[in-house]
Parts: structure tokens; sequence; C-alpha cells
């Protein structure tokens, strides 16, 4: 019986030369970390679905490199497999800092450094459209909410007039990450964060970005909040904060709803709970 060999390897040789892979315990499964003949550790990312591949792709070959070294490289791209050849980072996942620790604090200042720098990226497209987009997406996920049993009638009525105020509602663009939070930040020996995973990044409400940040961490940990913000510069004022209670009614159908879907009781109960908060 002839062994076939993973094709992640096959496509990770082809941009590399010689590899091999490296055991890495904890490491997703859709990730695979290797190493080449110089000693450089790479790790390759495969997709499952051919949109967010070709929508990471745009943002490692457009966006990224804005951010230096504070984010991956992509050293090549296969649509066959879907699959990401990214140089691999060291350091310590933001997520297993001590709480309440000097660590946490500077890793929040600098993530809002990091987010500042992306968000100064300037756009391609016209941001003219992205109120309509978000108003739509709005009315979307209150329909798969409303379909599944979900929500109220009464519910339903109050998010669609969500989304009718956020279809003429004010709000600068920017290219954002859409997943940016600790998850995704990679804490150097130096305490400074790289970011990671790019695969929902796209022109955008630039206060969007700090929507996951404010309804799933900084309602417990509040002083997180202005350590973040001196890093980026600034907090959002009055108007923008507005605008993060109608995103986090988004954040909020989409957990209800892919918890519900996928079975994940942890994610659907942050989806009721926000919902319940914000409407």
């Amino acid at each position: 019986m002839i062994a076939v060999e993973d094709p992640r390897l096959t496509f990770a040789r082809q941009a590399l030369g010689p590899i091999s892979s490296v055991p890495m315990p904890g490491l997703p499964s859709h990730l695979l970390a290797l190493v080449d003949a110089r000693d450089v550790l790479h790790v390759v990312k495969r997709h499952t679905d051919d949109g967010r591949f070709r929508q990471e792709a745009h943002a490692y070959i457009t966006v990224v490199p804005h951010l230096g070294d504070h984010a991956p490289k992509m050293v090549a791209a296969d649509p066959v497999t879907r699959s990401l050849l990214l140089t691999l980072l060291s350091g310590q996942s933001a997520v297993d800092l001590p709480p309440c620790s000097q660590a946490e604090r500077d890793a929040y200042h600098s993530a809002g450094t990091t987010l500042r720098a992306l968000h100064q990226v300037v756009p391609a497209e016209s941001e003219d459209a992205i109120p309509a987009y978000l108003a739509g997406r709005t009315r979307w996920w209150t329909g798969r909410a409303h379909t599944a049993g979900l929500i109220s009638v009464g519910e339903r009525r109050t998010l669609l007039a969500h989304a009718d105020a956020l279809a003429i509602a004010v709000m600068d663009g920017a290219i954002c990450h859409l997943d940016y939070q600790p998850r995704n930040w990679l804490v150097g020996s130096d305490g400074v964060v790289r970011v990671l995973d790019f695969e929902h990044a796209r022109l955008d409400a630039r206060v969007r970005d700090f929507a996951r940040l404010e309804h799933r961490h900084w309602r417990l940990n509040p002083h997180l909040r202005e350590t973040f913000f001196d890093g980026y510069g600034r907090p959002p004022d009055e108007t923008e904060r507005d605008l993060l209670i109608r995103f986090g009614v988004i954040e909020a159908l989409t957990a209800l709803v892919r918890g519900h879907e996928s079975g994940d009781p942890q994610l659907a109960v942050h989806g009721r709970t926000l919902l319940d908060q914000l409407i």
C-alpha cells in the first residue's frame, strides 16, 4: 500500500525546497508547522472554504505587508489545496497571559498600536457602500435567527429597526481585521503584539474592529479598554460608541445563530445574553 503525502507538504516543498514537519502539540488540525533547510520555521494554513482562502490570500498580498514585523508574511498560496504558506512567529498567545497582570496590560496597549497601523492603510475601494452592507448583514442574520426560532416576533421587529438605522448611519471606513481579540494576538519576548488570522480582513466600518473586544472582553475588564485606546491613540467618541452598540447587535446575532447551528452552547449563550442586553 502506497502512502499518500499530505498535500500541504507537497505544496510547501515546491515553494521552499527540502522541508521537515515539526511536531507542535496543541496546533489546530488545519495548521501544519514545518522547518526548511535554513532552519526557518513556517506554517501551512489550509482553508475548507474557497472564499475565506481567497480573502485571506488577498489580505496577505495587499494589506498585511503594511504591518511589517507585526504579522506573519505569506510565502506562497495554493488555490488547489486552499493553503497558505506563512512564516511562523514565536511568542505566547495573549489568551494565556495572567489576568490583571502588567503583561496583559502591555499586550492590550501594543494591540491598540498595531490596530491603528492597520486602520491607517489606505483602502483601494470606496467606503460609500459600508452602511448598506452592514444593514443587509443585520437583516440577513435576523432572518436566520427568526427562521431557527431563536428570536421572538418583537425582537425581529427591533432588530430590523437596528438595520434601518445602520443603513443611514454615518461611519468612516478602514481596512479591518474583524476578529480582533486576544486569541489572534501573539505576544513576543519583547512584549510586542503580532497579529494572526486575516481571513475576515476587508474594508468595513472602522469602529467595528472594536466590537468583539467591547462585547466579549472589556465588559468584565473595563481597565483594559482604556489601556487599549491609549495604544490606539484615541477612544471612540459618542457617535462611535452608539455604533458599537449596533455592531454589538450583529455580534450577538452571529454568535446566537452560529452557536445554535454548530452545537456550541457557550457561543449561543453569549449571543443570547448580549442580545438581551442590547435590545
